[in-house]
């Protein structure tokens, strides 16, 4: 549906109610369209990896060749080191 803002103006009724049907409702002046009035639109749940890709490569970062994770990561015993668990101390609570 579209409407002058005039018309959107005098009919704001009949415009919420198209919206509330699922309709979207496009306001223009002068012809041209400036706002469209619509039901809510549901967020997506988790994570958008498209969008995640998409930003990536507007800034730029898809062109980065950056490990940020060290090649020792996966050992056990990189982990207690950085955890500070390969000391030889007391584990038992005082």
């Amino acid at each position: 549906m579209k409407m002058s803002v005039r018309e959107a103006r005098a009919n704001f009724a009949t415009a919420l109610e198209a919206a509330e049907k699922g309709e979207r409702v496009t306001i223009t002046k002068n012809g041209k369209a400036i706002a469209e009035l619509g039901p809510p639109q549901q967020p997506k749940k988790g994570f958008d990896f498209e969008r995640a890709a998409r930003v990536r490569k507007e800034m730029g970062l898809d062109k980065l060749d950056f490990d940020p994770w060290p090649a020792e990561f996966d050992d056990p015993a990189f982990s207690r080191k950085v955890l500070g668990l390969d000391k030889d101390t007391d584990l038992e609570p005082r």
